[in-house]
């Protein structure tokens, strides 16, 4: 088998690299922690190529790695087996926008901040709710880790908004499941395999997007409190109110002020032990009316102060901080990103038992994330540890968290996926027979192992 026939798929030279040629931020996570190796970068520009892709690497038996905007955080992006490297960042068009369905029609590379501005500038009176904290991601790594992101508590996470889906198989079928239809009662859902697969099912090439009404307004609010657990409380008020907010963010203080040294920026209350920032959409009337409302239930129940944020600067620089937490902490220490998922009532207890084990493990561990949904988010830091100890105190405290996350009903990744790097606490966590299942699947469409084989559910 000669890798060089690949030129006689993809004939464009500015679109084929091999072996020394690959540029080296495709052959690496985001933060750099894996590095490794591949035959072949390919960047197919349609459906038909990217079939002919996998047609040839599955006679061969070459491993293909899926990637799209390589903004992934678990290394579902990386080669383990180096083969070929199909990026799926040239298949960014919108296909359709059909407002008389509320859908769109987009190829899996076009980027989230692309796909939404577009839709803010075309006076269509839709949105794309879906919200991950990196913008830069596409649409088909979205799909492939059902990204959710901080509007998840009133909007749902991708998988809501996911109408259809035409995916390649690894022996390069070409799949069209799912429709523009709103039900679907006409077999298996097939297309809910592929949502959240992480590209070892099929690659997927273009989507059927759900859209909704715009919002005319929002309004966000900042609520200090004295520490955390005060600010979590309020938080499971304010979800049983009836007040239907867009997003629900925690954060320490200790994390805000790495991202106001980072950003150069100042917080209000900066006395505060943590912070609150929720976000109300819709119609004025009813979006005023639900902040007054929340107001009043959380300056009872010990919020420090109630900060309206209507004021442009001081929005723009809460939410600036709010944005760059995770490349404040990165910018001090390198670290592991973790998304641990608990139900919603388990945040305090799983906060407490994270600062407990910082404490007596010194291993930093830096927390925020989505109250309203119950999504974790934490950064574990390195700081002047070697290799060999840093990655061994990090699998031992994680092997440790992940278990007390399991003992509270909670879930090893809310919305980053598990590719290889939470892949041990995946299978150490899960039942082993949906473990046994997923493979049963993985066997069924992919036979021979070619797409992103041995991550996620694989041993």
């Amino acid at each position: 088998m000669d890798i060089n026939e690949l030129k006689n798929i993809i004939k464009d030279e500015d679109r084929i690299f091999f072996g020394s040629q690959i540029p080296e931020e495709y052959l690496a996570d985001t933060f750099g922690r894996f590095r490794t190796e591949a035959d072949a970068l390919v960047f197919p520009l349609s459906t038909e190529e990217v079939s002919s892709i996998l047609k040839f690497a599955h006679e061969h038996k070459i491993p293909v790695t899926p990637r799209g905007a390589g903004t992934n955080l678990v290394g579902s992006t990386v080669t383990l087996d180096k083969g070929i490297i199909v990026d799926m960042s040239k298949m960014n068009n919108i296909l359709e926008i059909d407002e008389e369905t509320m859908t769109a029609t987009v190829e899996a590379g076009i980027l989230l901040c692309d796909f939404q501005e577009y839709l803010k500038n075309g006076n269509t009176g839709l949105f794309y709710p879906p919200d991950p904290g990196e913008k830069a991601s596409s649409i088909g790594g979205n799909i492939a880790t059902n990204a959710g992101g901080m509007r998840a508590v009133k909007y749902g996470v991708t998988r809501d908004y996911v109408r259809g889906l035409e995916v390649v198989k690894a022996d390069g079928t070409v799949l069209t499941l799912g429709s523009k239809n709103v039900k679907d009662a006409s077999g298996l859902s097939l297309k809910h395999l592929f949502i959240g697969s992480e590209g070892t099912l099929g690659i997927i090439t273009k989507c059927i997007l759900k859209l909704v009404p715009a919002p005319v307004y929002s309004l966000s609010v900042l609520v200090p409190f004295k520490n955390l657990e005060d600010g979590i409380s309020n938080v499971l008020r304010i979800l049983k109110s009836n007040t239907d907010p867009t997003a629900v963010e925690f954060v320490e203080r200790n994390v805000i002020e790495l991202g106001e040294k980072f950003c150069n920026l100042k917080y209000p209350c900066p006395e505060a032990g943590s912070y609150i920032i929720l976000t109300f959409d819709g119609n004025e009337s009813s979006v005023r009316e639900n902040a007054e409302r929340v107001k009043n239930i959380t300056l009872e129940h010990g919020a420090m102060d109630y900060i309206i944020l209507d004021d442009p600067k001081l929005l723009e620089d809460v939410w600036k901080v709010r944005g760059c937490l995770v490349k404040a902490v990165d910018a001090v220490s390198k670290q592991e990103p973790v998304d641990i998922v608990v139900p919603i009532n388990k945040i305090t207890d799983i906060m407490a038992f994270v600062n407990k084990l910082s404490a007596e493990t010194k291993m930093k561990m830096i927390g925020f994330g989505h109250a309203g949904d119950g999504n974790v988010h934490l950064c574990v830091l390195r700081e002047d540890r070697d290799e060999e100890t840093w990655d061994r105190e990090l699998h031992e405290n994680m092997d440790i968290l992940y278990s007390k996350a399991y003992k509270l009903g909670g879930l090893t990744s809310g919305e980053h996926g598990i590719g290889i790097s939470k892949q041990r606490y995946f299978l150490k966590g899960s039942n082993p027979a949906n473990i046994e299942m997923m493979n049963e699947i993985k066997d069924a469409l992919d036979p021979l192992h070619i797409l992103n084989n041995k991550k996620v559910y694989m041993k």
